[in-house]
């Protein structure tokens, strides 16, 4: 009688278990972070990619080698399909070290931290020197006038905002001086321009990031170099003091043709509906002052991650699941752009997509850019992960190169949200090393990335 009380207590166990989608989702996940956390590659592969590699700026020769370092890697995965797909990108080149320095007087002269800014053009082989004026954004230009700009080195200065909890609202609410700030000062007859580093603390390290001129003419062109938010400091505190200072500066930046370059593709083929693809993946370039750790070394590997996990633990998707390692998120968008153009023209049906390209800090949670029905279904399985403490589960934002994915079709995006209060201490700058990098975390964010591939493969957003 006990051994049929037994059998019946299992067999209701399992009724349970079986009609509990949850449960069974649960233990899955589980064996998602154990595998990553305790069998983890990602931190190896970052490893290689940033100190055996280094910074992989667009078209450059290491660039070359991530490409061919991680299609081989991918390939010892076993997928069932890995391949490189060709897209032309933007080379420019830093030249020899910048260099810099304010002057108040005759021989009085104080050396400046600066770096150029992605796709400026150089200073004249003797440098630059000019008078500097102070604004606070693109908009003040017009205050000053072009009488008071002309022949001078615009200095913008406007701080990200240390009140905003979300750092990238104050990233976007000053990237604009950037991007955009030697294009608007030079029609304003500047000669020059520096800008404050996208960076909340106060420090030594310039950030670098791209620039653009629009469609001015070559020869309206001008120098266009940030400032650690040091020095900006510094250099605003002297033009208080005395509005004559001066600033040189030296830079051997320049602007080559187009080149061939790669996206990184592997893929498991879905097992049920291969038919209907989802992507994970990060950017593989990076800017060359650092080694692109964080930005985004990181996102490259926990993507390859995703896959490795899930073929550790024996899931096979129903979907087909792609990593793409994107070339050119930096200074251009190339990589994303092309990925999307080539799944229109083959017709492909791409229903999800996630990017890991905030850093390999702890996770917190995701931004979607989806329908209002995707989100709900989404946010039903935000239980499931707040026993690893994710939590955030957030509308708006996706990721830039999975972004133009988004114009067509009814495909979901997402993006990983790792904790951003350090991030812009190292975004674009020398300091973002390997050693910045947290193996603990990495592997946090693989791990949660994976999860979310595998509820969205199990269920779908229909």
């Amino acid at each position: 009688m006990k051994f049929v009380h037994l059998l019946l207590a299992i067999f209701s166990f399992a009724t349970i278990f079986a009609q509990n989608p949850s449960v069974n989702d649960s233990l899955e996940i589980r064996k998602i972070y154990d595998m990553s956390l305790l069998n983890g590659k990602s931190y190896d592969w970052l490893e290689h990619l940033s100190n055996d590699i280094g910074g992989r700026l667009s078209g450059s020769y290491e660039a070359q080698q991530a490409i061919e370092y991680t299609k081989a890697e991918l390939e010892a995965l076993g997928l069932d399909k890995v391949w490189l797909q060709p897209v032309m990108v933007p080379k420019w080149t830093r030249g020899s070290r910048e260099y810099a320095y304010l002057q108040t007087g005759p021989g009085a002269t104080t050396e400046l931290d600066i770096c150029a800014l992605g796709g400026s053009v150089p200073t004249a082989p003797t440098g630059l020197k000019a008078q500097v004026i102070e604004v606070q954004g693109i908009e003040q230009l017009k205050e000053y006038g072009k009488e008071n700009i002309e022949g001078k080195i615009v200095f913008f200065n406007r701080p990200m905002q240390a009140d905003l909890i979300q750092t990238f609202k104050a990233y976007s609410g000053c990237v604009d001086q950037r991007y955009s700030g030697a294009m608007e000062a030079s029609k304003m007859g500047a000669v020059g321009v520096l800008v404050r580093s996208m960076n909340l603390r106060i420090d030594d390290f310039p950030h670098t990031g791209s620039m653009s001129y629009g469609d001015l003419p070559e020869r309206e062109q001008i120098p266009a170099a940030a400032i650690s938010t040091q020095d900006a400091e510094y250099l605003s505190s002297m033009l208080k003091l005395n509005r004559e200072t001066q600033v040189y500066l030296k830079m051997n930046c320049e602007q080559h043709e187009d080149v061939q370059s790669y996206n990184v593709i592997g893929e498991i083929t879905g097992s049920e509906k291969p038919e209907e693809i989802m992507v994970v993946g990060g950017h593989l370039d990076s800017w060359d002052l650092g080694d692109g750790s964080h930005d985004d070394g990181a996102g490259c590997v926990q993507s390859m991650e995703v896959l490795r996990l899930f073929r550790e633990i024996g899931y096979k998707p129903k979907r087909t699941i792609r990593v793409v390692l994107f070339m050119n998120e930096e200074n251009g968008l190339r990589g994303g752009n092309k990925y999307a153009e080539v799944a229109r023209e083959k017709g492909e049906n791409h229903v999800f997509a996630l990017e890991s390209d905030a850093g390999g800090f702890t996770p917190r949670g995701f931004n979607f850019n989806s329908s209002v029905a995707q989100f709900e279904k989404i946010t039903s399985w935000k239980s499931l992960f707040e026993p690893y403490l994710i939590h955030l589960f957030a509308k708006g934002g996706g990721g830039a190169d999975i972004g133009p994915l988004g114009n067509s079709g009814n495909i979901a995006l997402a993006g990983l949200m790792p904790d951003s209060q350090r991030y812009f201490d190292y975004h674009h700058a020398a300091n973002d090393t390997f050693e910045a990098v947290n193996k603990r975390e990495l592997e946090l964010g693989a791990a949660t990335m994976a999860s979310l591939m595998y509820l969205v493969d199990q269920y779908g957003l229909d």
